[in-house]
């Protein structure tokens, strides 16, 4: 949490910065991003995490938050539109204390500084391929897939249990323990579809945050290592570096809040 601030922000200014700064318009997504439920139209106090659940509506409420940032916003391609049940106690909990709220989903993942892709890479000590201009080398479905070296040698058993401690999670693993991971693709969250995507490009270590059935078997078959390292686990860290980010830009006082998911 930043230092106290008396410093505020409009709620247009915000809004702004933030489809300018992730670029919302190079994104054809699943769920609208940007400000989803629009609140008081000054904003001191921002909370940011991972989804917009109905327990960090209630935390930011407590905090006396004026907008709530997440990654997993509302409002997704192919749900039903109406307005009833945990989506109603949501909806009306938002309304009820105009607070804001902005969802920012592939952007969230892409942005090479303060995106998913880019903040797991630095927890993992990973350093992404990168092309002349110095930004990342990505490719797969929407260029959505990272690619890039491991910082020091490490067998598939020790990357595991590396990535155990950095992530505060378990996560599940399919390969040879001994193997020698140099090269490594990943992609956070749910994409454990584009695996063959990874394997294409030959490399040593797939990551992602959730597993399918054939994820064991295209591994076993293909000698590229799978890793789900936990949906959750791996987006934590994009709605943290772009907090900072509002924070230094703007003064205002920004909470970050992780609510453990195992998922």
């Amino acid at each position: 949490m930043s230092a106290s601030s008396p410093e505020a922000v409009s709620t247009n200014t915000l809004e702004q910065w933030l489809a300018a700064t992730l670029q919302i318009d190079q994104f054809k997504d699943y769920s609208p991003n940007g400000l989803q439920v629009a609140g008081t139209p000054h904003i001191r106090h921002i909370v940011t995490g991972v989804t917009a659940s109905l327990a960090l509506i209630d935390q930011a409420i407590q905090q006396q938050a004026d907008a709530l940032i997440v990654h997993h916003g509302w409002f997704w391609k192919n749900e039903s539109p109406c307005i009833r049940g945990p989506k109603r106690e949501r909806v009306a909990r938002v309304l009820d204390n105009n607070l804001n709220l902005f969802g920012y989903h592939l952007p969230l993942d892409a942005h090479p500084v303060l995106g998913n892709n880019a903040q797991l890479a630095r927890i993992l000590s990973l350093e992404p391929d990168t092309d002349d201009t110095g930004q990342p080398v990505t490719f797969g479905p929407a260029s959505l897939i990272w690619s890039g070296r491991c910082s020091t040698q490490r067998t598939l058993a020790d990357f595991a249990a590396q990535t155990a401690t950095a992530l505060d999670r378990q996560p599940l693993v399919v390969g040879d323990p001994g193997k020698v991971i140099k090269r490594v693709a990943w992609c956070t969250g749910g994409a454990q579809g584009m695996m063959q995507d990874a394997i294409d490009q030959g490399v040593d270590l797939y990551i992602t945050g959730e597993a399918s059935e054939q994820n064991f078997h295209m591994a076993n078959e293909s000698g590229v290592a799978f890793m789900a390292a936990g949906h959750h686990a791996t987006e934590r860290y994009g709605p943290k570096a772009l907090g900072d980010a509002i924070a230094q830009q703007f003064g205002v006082s920004v909470t970050f809040i992780d609510l453990d998911n195992p998922i």
